[in-house]
């Protein structure tokens, strides 16, 4: 299911935008994925923030928050499903020099359930890039959580084709860096939770933030630090974590089983945690007047431009 920033569902007569529009020929664009969990998306204004500094890394004008929270929210009314879904916000540049912007819905793909299940074996590659490149090459797009994810899906068939479930990508020094669609996490012998620097050519996680935020509170030690291939061999655990996987336990590493991760129990609640925490933007739009009944009722319709509108300016002026 495709929504509009108006919050129009998007039919199979209506179009949003055209082949040759540099976002579909070229990746010139960016991108969230959300989880949507019973109807509700999850962590909406961390990943606003990011779509935000993404747009601004690859030159595109910073989105109307308030546009795409409701977008959002209409999406999210829209999907009838009250399972697991995803939740992509999509943003990039038409032939014109101007930006489409969409919301996308879809069903949770097999792989995750056995991810959060199972866990997954993984592989370290060299990325073949410097832990320093972003201080050296300031027009980099390795911050943004762009459209033009080639590099990404390259290493992630590489690790198929060797019966590998996930890659661990790390710098011509041999750093850790990120995986291709996931951060890095680890519980070290200590049970410090440490993730590599945001400093490095990655992208911020969300889902990262949102659980030290909530292990700091329970009183464990987080920390962003620079980790070696064998921090991770010594770590308790180690979590290749993303917005709509969680958190998926590295069971094998470059074909090592790896040891039962103590804190696996634990890290599960963390994430359950950190992703149910409200939206205080979300809950002040669904209190506006008129806004909790016409959500919760216009599944089967589409949302009025000037509606939503209104709302949005009422909650600005709050």
């Amino acid at each position: 299911m495709v929504v509009t920033l108006d919050g129009e569902v998007v039919t199979a007569d209506d179009s949003i935008g055209r082949l040759d529009d540099p976002m579909f020929a070229r990746g010139d664009g960016v991108f969230e994925t959300l989880l949507l969990r019973g109807g509700r998306a999850c962590l909406v204004e961390a990943h606003l923030e990011r779509l935000a500094r993404s747009a601004a890394i690859v030159g595109l004008p910073r989105p109307d928050a308030a546009r795409w929270r409701s977008a959002t929210l209409a999406a999210s009314a829209q999907w009838a499903d009250d399972g697991d879904a995803v939740l992509r916000m999509v943003l990039g540049r038409r032939r014109d020099g101007g930006t489409t912007g969409f919301i996308a819905v879809s069903e949770l793909p097999e792989r995750v359930l056995v991810a959060r299940r199972n866990g997954v074996s993984a592989m370290t590659l060299d990325s073949g890039v410097a832990a320093h490149a972003a201080a050296i090459s300031p027009w980099s797009v390795a911050g943004a959580k762009s459209l033009s994810y080639g590099a990404n899906a390259a290493a992630l068939r590489h690790a198929d084709r060797l019966g590998v479930g996930d890659v661990v990508l790390v710098s011509t020094e041999g750093f850790v860096l990120e995986g291709p669609r996931s951060s890095v996490v680890i519980a070290d012998g200590d049970g410090v939770l440490a993730t590599p620097p945001t400093t490095m050519p990655i992208l911020p996680g969300t889902t990262v933030q949102a659980v030290f935020d909530v292990a700091r509170a329970r009183g464990t030690l987080c920390e962003e630090r620079l980790l070696r291939v064998t921090d991770l061999v010594a770590a308790q655990g180690i979590w290749l974590m993303s917005s709509v996987t969680l958190a998926a336990r590295v069971h094998t590493l470059d074909g090592e089983q790896l040891p039962p991760a103590d804190m696996s129990v634990e890290m599960a609640a963390l994430v359950d945690e950190a992703v149910a925490r409200p939206d205080s933007s979300l809950e002040n739009l669904l209190s506006v007047p008129g806004f909790g009944s016409t959500f919760v009722c216009t599944r089967e319709r589409r949302w009025s431009e000037n509606l939503i509108d209104s709302w949005t300016s009422e909650v600005a002026a709050r």
